[in-house]
């Protein structure tokens, strides 16, 4: 771009700008050496709302692409930045081959992201002395028993940061296979433990359930009723509801989806056919319960990043964003996708990655059909939700193909849509 071009830009009216932008950066040749020159030239010259209407269209047009894999049915995704809601988009469908259309306010469940309902609520009851993280679980969970004894010395921050000692996902087998969570509970007594109770990390859904239980004690109130009330009619999210009845209430929700894997990388994929709703990890409401739309999960992530401080105040967001326990394996499984990861902790309900230098709150989750991601800056006031009806690896590139969008890091194809690997302008 030639200096008499940058000066003309920069003089343009803001109006115009973003749409010249876009324009200007579209002819510019797909190079890695012109994209470098693309983001220093935004960098020095356009406001931010600028470099972010450019990046808008970028995220749209890389997504519109990667719809045309066919390694999506529906997906929707939402971007927020300072208060605002910059991009909220919807592809394809709530069924492969049934026309109907995934729009803003189509319903998919967003499995483990259900944790940070949880452990908000119980943030706002530790700031109304209603909770203590230091709470016993044995008070609100007497069923439970670990091994050695470890039920007596259990708490509430233990159980929202994954430190009860037993391995990853124990006895998520048996809540898969039809047995209740009150069954499960005690059975815990028998699986060997990976370390003393709050010394280490493993993820977990049954023992996490329990935090609903302690509210429900601690207000008295029915845990989703408490969700309800307490976040999802503040922030107006009016399709947002735990269980089975709350995503099938209107037609318009995202059906799951599944295929084979396909052996042969040189043949085409197999197509997606449509399973039924797995109701498992209903029966843990606070640990994987909730459906909602993209529109919804927009006002949530709003609200993560601090922007609706009547309903979480700031201080709510600092006890359940603080980093807790150190997750090396994660940074394992995560560095293989971001490269530029540092490390990661969970917190309360939330992950903490440090990425290029940024604190990057996130959580991911999947349940047998949907897939569902949010990762945030806090303090860039921006992130990404998305929310799908079918699981892939382009999936899960969508959140960090956004941070280094954002952060102007490299150029990569994220989504692997340049057959030779280059990289895709449209990413950068």
């Amino acid at each position: 771009m030639p200096e008499q071009t940058l000066e003309w830009f920069v003089r343009m009216p803001k109006a115009s700008i973003g749409l010249v932008a876009a324009v200007v950066l579209s002819l510019v040749p797909a190079a890695a050496h012109a994209g470098a020159l693309q983001r220093a030239a935004l960098a020095q010259f356009a406001s931010p709302p600028i470099i972010a209407e450019v990046q808008v269209l970028r995220l749209d047009a890389t997504l519109r692409k990667a719809m045309d894999t066919g390694d999506f049915v529906g997906l929707s995704v939402a971007v927020v930045h300072d208060g605002d809601v910059r991009f909220l988009r919807a592809y394809g469908e709530t069924e492969a081959g049934s026309g109907q259309p995934v729009d803003p306010d189509t319903v998919f469940r967003i499995a483990s992201l259900s944790k940070g309902f949880a452990s908000s609520l119980v943030g706002l009851a530790v700031s109304e002395d209603k909770l203590s993280f230091s709470a016993p679980v044995s008070g609100f969970a007497p069923q439970l028993a670990l091994p050695r004894g470890g039920e007596k010395s259990l708490t509430l921050a233990d159980i929202l940061s994954h430190r009860t000692g037993l391995p990853p996902n124990a006895y998520d087998n048996l809540l898969e296979a039809g047995i209740l969570p009150e069954a499960i509970l005690p059975e815990y007594r028998k699986v060997k433990p990976t370390c003393p109770v709050s010394d280490c990390y493993a993820y977990q859904n049954i023992p996490y359930d329990l935090s609903g239980r302690a509210l429900a004690s601690a207000y008295d109130v029915p845990f989703p009723a408490l969700v309800e009330d307490r976040l999802f009619k503040p922030l107006g999210m009016k399709t947002a509801s735990y269980g089975l009845g709350g995503l099938t209430r209107t037609d318009n929700w995202a059906r799951p989806h599944t295929r084979k894997r396909q052996a042969d990388l040189s043949l085409p994929a197999h197509p997606w056919t449509k399973i039924e709703v797995k109701l498992p990890y209903y029966e843990t409401p606070a640990a994987g319960g909730v459906n909602a739309s993209i529109r919804d999960m927009a006002q949530w992530l709003n609200a993560q990043l601090g922007n609706v401080p009547e309903v979480l105040a700031p201080e709510v967001l600092d006890l359940i964003h603080a980093p807790q326990v150190s997750t090396p394996t994660e940074t394992r499984r995560m560095r293989e996708a971001m490269p530029d990861l540092k490390s990661s902790h969970y917190a309360y309900g939330w992950r903490v990655y440090d990425y290029a230098g940024q604190t990057v709150v996130a959580h991911g989750g999947t349940v047998d059909g949907y897939g569902a991601q949010i990762m945030f800056v806090p303090d860039l006031d921006l992130g990404i939700v998305v929310l799908s009806n079918s699981r892939s690896k382009r999936l899960w590139k969508i959140a960090p193909m956004f941070l280094d969008l954002i952060l102007g890091l490299p150029p990569k194809d994220w989504m692997d849509l340049v057959p030779d690997g280059s990289a895709l302008s449209a990413a950068r």
